[in-house]
């Protein structure tokens, strides 16, 4: 099967509509984007009377707020013993993860009442902010040592957060414009998108922030994928990124820390009371979980062992405490949410819709793949949160948000249907 082929399952009948009537695109004055009323469905629906506002995913917002509410209990069972020995308050990670939870809900649930193709119309200055925002990280001063990853504006955030966005929603729109004939040559179907994502990893690597460059990259080269670009150019592309890769390890001390983590990954035992800290312990308190896990409430690791156990390694403490059933259990949560996205974006009969839905999807798949394996040594350490778990505000706010646009096209996708 042709990478192409697969958009035959994702919504490749039509391109986003503007809501115009035929007369008024065969004229030219049609506008990319939406209306009003297009963009506020449910709102013009209840003003004209009408009761069509079409149905959301009920599946698909029931197993976010499952995970959520997991991801609640498990912060507070693996940050009270931290918080209390840092900021004299048990509840102080809690307290403040639940107050962006009842945000990040609110968020969703208003998303998802507006048409998500006025994103269509919004890619480029989404795309032109993002960059904006990750050289603005580089200008201002380091955080923890020579991390150039956030912009304390606020609560503080990571630039990195918008532009993986950003690259989901430009990446989906360049693919619909065009076609997939254009996608199948080098000049539509790499060279643009390559330049785009050049750009942004190569800002994200500067700061440095290995994880959110694998993430960005990784998106990029599956929207490319998706749209139609051919296998050739993967290899060649490939090929290349590696030997980039190669070169910065050897030459430059851009990746120096990179290169200590697949030091300490190969042999995680290695170096305890220094680089392999985190790891050792993350394994440890697996190991201690067994079967069925300590209880609730129960893990020993959390006590100052597990550096920062409510971020990045906090399923290390889920596994310890729930045990192998209790994480298989989670896991298996997240792949049915992760594979009711996929049946959302496939349903849809819209090309952008599905784009969108999808390149939301395979960013949660990545990022809760890249934590898990990290938290097991599957792969080495490159610090990434598990998402509607690991402790953050604006990335809790921005998991939330992308999850309201997936529940946008199938609430929007169901109101054309009928």
């Amino acid at each position: 099967m042709k990478p192409s082929d697969l958009l035959k399952n994702i919504g490749t009948k039509r391109r986003p509509s503007s809501g115009r009537t035929e007369a008024a695109r065969s004229s030219g004055s049609a506008r990319l984007l939406p209306s009003r009323r297009t963009v506020f469905p449910t709102l013009y629906a209840a003003r004209s009377g009408s009761r069509r506002t079409g149905s959301l995913d009920i599946t698909f917002l029931v197993l976010v707020l499952i995970i959520l509410t997991i991801g609640l209990v498990m912060l507070f069972s693996a940050s009270y013993a931290f918080a209390y020995y840092n900021y004299g308050d048990s509840f102080y990670h809690i307290k403040r993860q639940a107050l962006w939870a009842v945000l990040g809900v609110v968020a969703m649930i208003i998303i998802s009442h507006i048409n998500y193709r006025i994103l269509f119309r919004l890619a480029v200055p989404l795309l032109a902010g993002s960059t904006f925002l990750l050289i603005l990280a580089l200008i201002l001063p380091a955080r923890r040592g020579r991390y150039h990853r956030w912009i304390d504006i606020g609560p503080g955030f990571q630039p990195s957060e918008i532009a993986k966005f950003a690259i989901i929603v430009m990446f989906a729109v360049m693919i619909v414009r065009y076609g997939k004939k254009r996608m199948a040559t080098f000049r539509y179907g790499v060279a643009p998108f390559m330049v785009i994502l050049g750009v942004t990893a190569g800002l994200i690597v500067i700061e440095p922030h290995l994880s959110a460059t694998i993430i960005v990259i990784g998106l990029g080269l599956l929207m490319m994928f998706i749209g139609g670009t051919k296998w050739r150019w993967f290899a060649l592309g490939g090929a290349a990124i590696v030997a980039i890769l190669v070169m910065l390890l050897l030459f430059t001390d851009i990746l120096s820390h990179a290169w200590t983590r697949l030091e300490g990954w190969l042999d995680p035992f290695s170096d305890v009371q220094n680089t392999t800290f985190q790891t050792a312990q993350s394994l440890m308190a697996i190991g201690s979980g067994g079967l069925m896990g300590l209880g609730l409430g129960g893990s020993r690791q959390k006590y100052l062992y597990v550096p920062e156990p409510q971020n990045d390694f906090i399923f290390a403490i889920v596994c310890e405490e729930l045990g192998f059933i209790g994480a298989v259990i989670i896991i298996l949560l997240f792949a049915l949410l992760i594979w009711r996205g996929f049946l959302i974006a496939m349903r849809c009969n819209d090309q952008f819709g599905s784009l969108l839905a999808i390149g939301l999807v395979l960013q949660l798949a990545l990022q809760v793949f890249l934590n898990i394996a990290v938290v097991t040594n599957t792969i080495p350490n490159t610090g990434i949160g598990l998402p509607f778990f690991s402790y953050g505000g604006t990335s809790m706010l921005m998991t939330m948000g992308q999850m309201g646009l997936i529940l946008s096209v199938s609430r929007y996708s169901s109101l054309e249907k009928s």
